[in-house]
């Protein structure tokens, strides 16, 4: 945005402090000389302006690139490394994950997303200012932006907060160079979020969501902020605010899910039919990053998400890259977790969630195949099938010709069968070996992808961002409640009518086809757009059936309401006995964080809940095959940006390595 000083990289390394319009001197003591001068952003033209600047740092900016991910997905149970290693660290906790890691090529450093939230908040300190100072006749337009200010600057410290714990806590826009910072301690951060995050909700309008902040979406991020502030990772400081903050959770949440029902199918959050696509208003959406397709409005940045978790279905027998498919940067695998986590008979959301069938789409098809059959497919099986999969990778180069797998739409061989649990076995791992490229197949999360583009190698997303939405109004609700039942108040069986509302969404409906299956990049503007000779790659279908080898059906699935805190599903009971949990609450909170999962995967929320929760290291060593062996407990918090402590001073002096030490995360 054009109306911010282009500050020196040593500055940006700081905090990225922004400089008010009004600044005379810049790092370099050169004058500054702005068309418009401060008193202009004290107009509603001027505040609104600073507002959408706002907007477009603190919600669009972190999705184009691949930070956002590697601090929110790597590392965790949910992803690992895909076929691309580039930045391999974030998810393995390796020896290049330092406080000095740097940018290189597509290598995110340790800085990144510090600088881009500190000139977010940045951005927020000068709106707060100026809208406290208008002397605007619009109360709509300041009380707005004022919302909307401590709204972004709550927003950012939280993730902030979050990911390195004690960080600089700064509520006031820098008119000079400023070298000299303190970390607060993290309980002075959360009572700035939350007292911003309150005073957002107060002043902030009931209308306007998803593409405005709203009341409702100060209530849910402030119930957050509660959340995160009771959990584990706070517990030797928290005692005094635990009851008080549980306690606030669950008024909140009621009122915002009073406002934003859920979807009546799980799939319709994801039916992205196009540019300014239906699904992106849903009721359940209640704050999302906007994209667009017009340059000149959107600076020509837009989501990249669409790439990182696509497998290399380009480089396999007869398929070809093509704008359905997306461009395949295969940075995120999916884990066994994800197949174990879900009862696939009965809950919808995993074959809704992820891309399990792809179409023979290549120019030159070999017979007997032709273009439009099904060209690849992935059979996520119940462990010990004993089906005799003979391989985790059925293809002419595993098994002989006649030992393909046959389409019955077609009698075609399927040239390309991958299978989860080959041979009747139980243990994870297959898809992770025996592949001719290691960890580039994996049947993809689809949510974000995007065939939308206006060219094949364009990187460059149409689609809405999802920042919240009610279903996790919901499970927030629910953990709660579980945490009250620990200290005393109520029962555990107060969550489950939360738990029970998304599971339930979950279910298969009667009459529902079970192997229907569309994602965002069925979005093709043209088939102009397309490599010559090659056909879309999208198939309308899913594995249910091949998967879990059971008859066709049109009735409604089984129920998956819990109706005891004793006996949960098979699915946590697995992941609660491969994790040696028996207490009551840790069965329940681990119920909570696969329930997350089950519902919000891919969706950048991962690493933090683990993080607070304390669960990282036990769920990284059991499902992450990467990070396993590395993990630690000093990777709950992320190493302070050397960049950051290089460049400040102690009363106007560099900081000396023991000083550079102490300020650093224990353990980096």
């Amino acid at each position: 945005m054009n109306r911010y000083n282009n500050l020196s990289k040593i500055l940006i390394a700081v905090i990225a402090l922004v400089f008010s319009p009004s600044c005379k001197k810049s790092f370099l003591d050169e004058t500054l000389k702005m068309s418009r001068g401060n008193d202009f952003y004290k107009t509603d033209e001027g505040i609104l302006q600073l507002a959408a600047g706002g907007y477009y740092q603190v919600f669009t900016n972190p999705t184009n690139g691949e930070w956002y991910f590697c601090h929110t997905q790597y590392g965790t149970d949910e992803f690992h490394v895909g076929g691309d290693a580039s930045n391999g660290p974030w998810n393995n906790y390796d020896a290049n994950l330092t406080p000095g890691l740097t940018t290189n090529g597509n290598l995110q450093g340790a800085n990144v997303m510090w600088d881009a939230l500190y000139i977010g908040i940045g951005d927020a300190n000068l709106l707060i200012q100026n809208a406290t100072a208008s002397t605007s006749t619009s109360t709509a337009i300041k009380n707005t932006a004022l919302g909307e200010g401590y709204f972004f600057r709550a927003y950012n410290y939280l993730r902030l907060v979050q990911q390195w714990g004690a960080v600089p806590l700064k509520t006031t826009p820098s008119i000079k160079v400023e070298l000299e910072f303190k970390r607060a301690d993290p309980k002075d951060v959360y009572a700035q979020i939350i007292a911003d995050f309150t005073k957002a909700k107060d002043l902030l309008p009931t209308g306007g969501a998803p593409a405005r902040i709203t009341k409702d979406a100060a209530a849910h991020f402030l119930a957050k902020a509660y959340l995160a502030r009771a959990s584990e990772i706070n517990s030797s400081w928290n005692s005094s605010t635990v009851a008080a903050d549980l306690a606030a959770i669950g008024p909140l949440c009621d009122a915002v899910i009073a406002n934003h029902p859920l979807a009546s199918n799980f799939a319709a959050l994801w039916n992205f039919t196009g540019i300014n696509s239906a699904n992106e208003t849903l009721p359940e959406v209640i704050l999302s990053a906007q994209m667009t397709n017009d340059v000149t409005t959107n600076n020509g940045v837009g989501s990249t998400q669409h790439l990182y978790f696509v497998a290399r279905y380009d480089i396999q027998d007869q398929l070809a890259r093509d704008l359905a498919g997306n461009r395949p940067f295969s940075r995120m695998a999916t884990t066994y977790y994800d197949y174990r986590i879900y009862d696939r008979v009965n809950d919808s959301r995993f074959w809704k969630s992820f891309k399990t069938k792809w179409t023979l789409n290549g120019a030159s098809p070999v017979a007997p195949n032709v273009k439009g059959d099904l060209g690849m497919m992935f059979v996520i099986n119940q462990p010990g099938d004993p089906r005799n999969w003979a391989k985790s990778k059925i293809c002419k180069a595993t098994v002989p010709a006649g030992s393909l797998i046959i389409d019955p739409i077609t009698n075609h061989p399927i040239p390309t069968v991958y299978v989860a649990y080959p041979n009747g076995s139980s243990s994870d791992g297959a898809l992770n070996t025996d592949l001719t490229t290691v960890y580039q197949a994996f049947p993809p999360l689809n949510k974000h992808l995007d065939g939308s583009r206006n060219a094949l190698n364009d990187v460059i997303g149409h689609r809405d961002f999802v920042l919240a939405r009610s279903a996790e109004t919901y499970l927030i609700a629910a953990e709660a409640k579980i945490r009250l039942a620990k200290a005393g108040t109520g029962s555990y069986a107060d969550a489950l009518p939360y738990i029970n509302a998304v599971r339930q969404r979950a279910q298969y409906a009667s009459g529902e086809n079970r192997a229907a299956y569309n994602d965002g990049g069925n979005t093709v503007q043209s088939q102009s757009l397309q490599p010559p000779g090659v056909i879309s790659s999208f198939y309308p279908a899913n594995s249910y059936y091949e998967s879990n080898d059971i008859p066709l059906t049109t009735a409604a699935s089984a129920t998956l309401a819990i109706t005891s805190v004793s006996t949960l599903p098979a699915q946590d009971e697995f992941i609660i006995s491969t994790l040696g949990l028996s207490s009551a609450y840790d069965r329940m909170l681990c119920l909570i964080l696969n329930e997350r999962s089950r519902e919000l995967v891919g969706e950048y929320l991962r690493w933090e809940d683990l993080s607070r929760t304390k669960t990282l290291v036990s769920r990284a060593k059991a499902f992450n095959v990467e990070a396993a062996a590395n993990v630690a407990d000093k990777h709950l918090l992320r190493p302070i940006p050397q960049t950051f402590l290089d460049a400040i001073r102690n009363n106007d002096i560099s900081l000396t390595p023991a000083e550079k030490q102490a300020m650093q995360n224990p353990g980096y």
